[in-house]
Order: C-alpha cells, then sequence, then structure tokens
C-alpha cells in the first residue's frame, strides 16, 4: 500500500513505516502530522486516483526532529569584473515517518 501526497509544492510517493524530510514547520517532537491532499492512493492493487484529491483519503505522520540537510556552495561569478563570491546554505528540514495511511 502507497499513497502520493502533495505538501510544500512537492510531490511524495510514501510507504507506512517510511521516513521523510518536508519543509520545516512548527511541531512538537512526537506529535502528529496529517496530509490531506492525497493525490493517489494504492491498496490491494486497486488504484484511486483524485480529481485532484481523493476524498477521504489521509496520511498521518509522526514527527521525529528537525534535522539539516547537506551543505551546498552556491557561487556568483561575472566574467572580467572580478567577481567571485562562494556563500554556503544549508537547508533546514522536518524529518517524520508516516504511520498510517487511511482511504
Amino acid at each position: 500500500m502507497f499513497a502520493i501526497i502533495a505538501d510544500g509544492g512537492r510531490q511524495y510517493k510514501v510507504e507506512e513505516g517510511q521516513t521523510l524530510d518536508i519543509d520545516l514547520r512548527d511541531a512538537e517532537v512526537g506529535s502528529e502530522i496529517t496530509f490531506d491532499r492525497v493525490l493517489a492512493v494504492s491498496q490491494d492493487g486497486k488504484f484511486r486516483f483524485g480529481q485532484p484529491t481523493v476524498a477521504g483519503a489521509k496520511v498521518t505522520a509522526s514527527v521525529v526532529g528537525p534535522v539539516k540537510g547537506e551543505k551546498i556552495y552556491p557561487t556568483r561569478f561575472h566574467r572580467r569584473k572580478n567577481v567571485r563570491r562562494r556563500t554556503g546554505h544549508r537547508q533546514k528540514y522536518l524529518r517524520v515517518t508516516i504511520s498510517k495511511i487511511a482511504g
């Protein structure tokens, strides 16, 4: 059984027990998050697709905690102008574990 959910402008294919990194939000460790925007559900080989979402379908996840992504180094460069800038960025995520797919 799996579901396709939409959150934060992205789509994720999730299964029960899977850990997932989503956009950071205010949530305490151990609390529950419910994803209502379920685009598709597969259950016992049968697929249900929503237009745009599946009616009555929900995905529940428990919060593991905040994590940091890997560091990236965007570079700014202008040729022949002696402009070279290298800055670092590290995105923060919220790690969740999918506990239940209903629908």
